[in-house]
Parts: structure tokens; sequence; C-alpha cells
């Protein structure tokens, strides 16, 4: 009944509508970018419709990497970014009929940490329009160490935005809370993706890792421009056409805090590997908490969940902020 259950709220998705107010609608005049910009990027397919700011060099502290919409205005790849892709998202409102490849579902995804790559970035969520950072942890930057025979992250690594792993919900399945943060996507597709870039992808299967403690759920998904897209449709057909990886994958959420002094990691239903149907009801849930979330319902503690856009690109203290409205935010 579960499965069954992950699957059936696909077809009550709610339309939404985010609008702000008239007021933040003004253009930053073109000449007000050049003293700030360090770089900026756009991708082809997707990163179209978005695009990234980066400020501070790369492996330091003080690197961030901003995001724009079409339209140039800065927003929260956390909260401005719609989960499910759309038609819609060019107009900043989440579909009103998600997107469909076949007969999946299309999600959005914002990739943190490139395959192969070391530096643990990730989306800043207790800061103001939640920029990709480095992690720190006692004032010195994160890296993963290599998991033999791997090098660094062994998929194109980052989260599906809006939503929330709730830390005052306990999960029926694995007996912990939340980490707090959104829910972490594995893309297993070939090609190794760019830092910010927002990724098409449908999603095949769920791992559930005890992270210190903590419920800290891993989806697998693969891109849908991916060549071996047409073929892989569901978790079994990973261990079919990519014999290993998922083999691979528990090895590595296992074991990659053990170079730094720390225990093995744990994982719900004894490091088994739940279907599709049992991954969206996941995502579901965390959905709604990241609704509840800005509904304040829920405690976020400092996560920033406002819609923040720059007044002016000269002097960032001076903000204007507004708020998600609409039928369901």
């Amino acid at each position: 009944m579960r499965a069954v259950a992950g699957l059936g709220w696909l077809l009550r998705l709610p339309s939404a509508a985010q609008r702000c107010c008239s007021s933040y609608r003004k253009r930053t005049p073109t000449g007000l970018l050049q003293p700030w910009l360090l770089s900026c990027l756009s991708h082809g397919g997707v990163m179209a419709q978005y695009g990234t700011e980066q400020r501070g060099r790369r492996h330091s502290l003080d690197y961030r990497l901003y995001f724009k919409n079409s339209k140039g205005k800065y927003i929260s790849p956390f909260h401005d970014i719609a989960l499910f892709a759309g038609s819609s998202e060019d107009k900043e409102i989440p579909a009103k009929r998600f997107k469909i490849n076949g007969s999946e579902v299309v999600l959005n995804m914002i990739v943190e940490v490139p395959r192969w790559t070391n530096a643990k970035m990730e989306i800043a969520t207790k800061e103001s329009l939640n920029p990709i950072k480095q992690d720190v942890k006692q004032g010195k930057l994160r890296y993963v160490a290599n998991i033999f025979p791997h090098k660094g992250y062994i998929w194109n690594y980052g989260a599906f935005p809006q939503t929330w792993e709730d830390p005052s919900h306990k999960d029926d399945s694995t007996g912990c809370c939340g980490d707090n943060d959104p829910i972490d996507v594995c893309e297993i597709g070939s090609q190794v993706r760019t830092l910010g870039e927002v990724v098409q992808v449908k999603v095949l299967g769920l791992l559930g890792l005890i992270d210190e403690g903590e419920t800290d759920w891993k989806v697998i998904a693969l891109s849908v421009d991916d060549p071996e897209s047409q073929k892989i449709h569901d978790i079994d057909d990973v261990r079919k056409f990519k014999p290993g990886y998922l083999e691979a994958t528990v090895d590595w959420f296992r074991l990659y805090k053990v170079p730094d002094g720390k225990s093995e990691n744990q994982f719900a239903f004894n490091g088994t590997f739940k279907d599709k149907a049992f991954a969206f009801e996941i995502i579901q849930s965390t959905h709604e908490y990241w609704k509840a979330l800005l509904h304040k319902k829920a405690d976020g503690g400092a996560i920033k969940w406002l819609r923040l856009l720059w007044k002016n690109i000269l002097f960032p203290k001076k903000l204007i902020s507004g708020i998600f409205l609409g039928n369901d935010y």
C-alpha cells in the first residue's frame, strides 16, 4: 500500500503560483554589475532559464555561487527553483502540469558536487539567497577522502529544491529525525556536470542512510538527456545496465567519513535500495515539510526561507524581502 501511495500522489499535485511585489520587478542597471561581477556562468538546456554568479575564489572560505533567473534577478536555489520541471518555469510559476518524459515525472536537481571532485560543496540554507558554498568544520574547508578505488564523489551529487528533511520528524522507517537539509540526489548519468547546474532528472530509487544518528535519504536519479535514459527506468535497471554501481554507492556512503576518524555509517533496510514508488513517497513528504517551513508550521532554526533580492548590488546590506504567495504556498 505504501508503494501505491508513493505514485498516486503525483496525480493529485495542486497548482501553485509564486508572485513578487511589483516593487521587486525593477531591474538593476547593468553598469552597477561590473564592480561585483567576478564570474557569471550560464549553461545550455535547463540552465538557459538560470544563471550563476561566482563571488570569491574557489576553495576559499569566502567563495559563494549565487543563482539568477532568466531575467537576471537573484533567486534562492533552495526555494525559488521548482521541484517539478515544467513549461511555466521561465515565467517563475511552478508548472500546473508537471513535465513528463514518456511516462516518467521529471524533477529539477541542483548540482552541488560534480562527479570525481572532492570539495564538499552545499547549498547554504542558513544564508540569505542560499548560495552554494564549501562546507566548513572547525574553521577548515571540507574535502571528502578518496574511497579506494574511487576519486571523490562517484556521482553528480546535489539536492532537490523545495524539499526539506524535518529535524523534528522521526521517520518510521529509520527511527531517526531528518538532517535539516534538502533531500540529496545522486545522479548516475555518464556526463560530468557543472557546479550549480540545474539538471532535469527522473527518479530511479532510494537509499536510506543513517548519518551520525540522522535520516539522510539519498535519491538515485538519472538525467533525462543521458544516452541510457531510454532503457533505465527503475532501480533494477541500474543493476542490469550499470552492474556494481549500487554496491559501490553503499560502500562509499558507509566509509566516506572513516578517514576523518569517524565510525562507519549505517543504513535503513540493511542497505537495500528501495524502488521508485517508495522514493516518490519520501520526496513528497520532504516537499510537504518544506511547505510547512514556509508557513512557519515547522521550526527551521536559522534556515533562511524568504526570497531575498538585492536592492542594489553595490550595497548588499540593503535588502528587500518578499515571501512566497499563491494558492499552495
